[in-house]
């Protein structure tokens, strides 16, 4: 049967004013679908601003208890630690500390606001003196990350973070078997309740800048195109990561960029319907918006808002992104 067509039929009528179209509105932001990732170092009375990323500090503890304050009467979904530690060695040895950086914070958040959803990054990128995401291994005369002796290192990460009490664990590296080794090492020491989200679909992307300033972890060799994701492959491949995370224990997934792999997003969304789905607005797409408005060639509320809300409506569930706090104030 034929659908009536004009005059009869008129898509303008649901338009004709604020009230009708936010009655009809499909897509919506809540502050609380928002993740906000923060930058913690050690010292006192730091609040480092970071050039690339107007608006975002490194903090110190005693700064960081104040953000974690002020950020708590916001309604935000939780937030997401990035620990830049005092030294760095060929194997991250501060990251799995028990006075590491980040399980600082994590304490320190939980003084603060005991409800406060507190997700802890595991990698190595920012600990290592190489800026690489695991244990180096020399093989034919180059230098590459060693998977399978980054895993039981990620472990002791994982654990560490946990003791600490952090509420989720998400590692970033893209190392085969991340989430089966991190899942074995958390259940035996007792933390099988412990959700962990997976960094499934991460790219080798541009977008990513800015976030090596503000986490000082450039590679100091090389890059990292052999463990993420070629930004030119198929979605079938992007699939099949996400795949084998749920099937090793991920409880849920994140696409990383957002803003360019929006296909991305919607075919893990129509493949896997009922588990939570993260889109990481990073640092880039933050940056370069950041960037034009401060030259008046766009406007940034109404920009980044269109790009949120496209990542919503691809079919993330959950929006980590370094405009969390201006989201909470600009929705209703």
């Amino acid at each position: 049967m034929n659908s009536p067509s004009f005059p009869t039929t008129r898509m303008r009528r649901l338009r004709q004013n604020p009230a009708l179209r936010k009655l009809v509105q499909e897509t919506r932001l809540d502050p609380h679908d928002f993740i906000l990732p923060l930058f913690v170092r050690g010292g006192k009375e730091l609040r480092t601003p970071i050039g690339s990323m107007p608006g975002h500090f490194q903090l110190s503890l005693d700064e960081f208890s104040r953000e974690i304050e002020a950020i708590s009467s916001l309604g935000l979904g939780g937030v997401l630690l990035f620990g830049i530690p005092g030294k760095k060695d060929a194997t991250g040895s501060e990251s799995y500390r028990e006075d590491g950086i980040v399980q600082q914070a994590v304490r320190a958040a939980k003084c603060v606001n005991p409800e406060m959803l507190v997700i802890t990054d595991v990698c190595f990128c920012e600990y290592t003196d190489h800026g690489h995401c695991g244990a180096i291994v020399e093989r034919n005369e180059h230098y590459e990350v060693d998977n399978d002796a980054t895993l039981k290192l990620l472990g002791k990460q994982a654990v560490s973070h946990a003791e600490a009490g952090a509420d989720v664990i998400a590692p970033s590296g893209m190392m085969d078997g991340m989430i089966q080794a991190i899942r074995g090492s958390l259940d035996q020491m007792g933390f099988q309740h412990l959700a962990i989200m997976s960094y499934a679909a991460k790219y080798a992307s541009a977008f990513y800048g800015p976030f090596r300033e503000a986490a000082e972890s450039t590679p100091q060799f090389g890059d990292r195109r052999g463990y993420q994701m070629d930004p030119a492959a198929n979605v079938d491949q992007a699939l099949r990561e996400v795949a084998l995370d749920l099937a090793e224990g991920a409880d849920l997934i994140m696409v990383k960029p957002a803003l360019a792999y929006l296909d991305v997003i919607r075919n893990v969304r129509v493949e896997f319907p009922g588990v939570p789905l993260a889109a990481y607005n990073v640092s880039g797409e933050y940056s370069m918006v950041k960037a034009a408005a401060a030259q008046g060639w766009i406007d940034e509320r109404a920009t980044a808002l269109e790009m949120l809300l496209a990542m919503k409506r691809a079919g993330a569930s959950i929006l980590i992104s370094y405009w969390a706090k201006d989201v909470a104030n600009w929705v209703e």
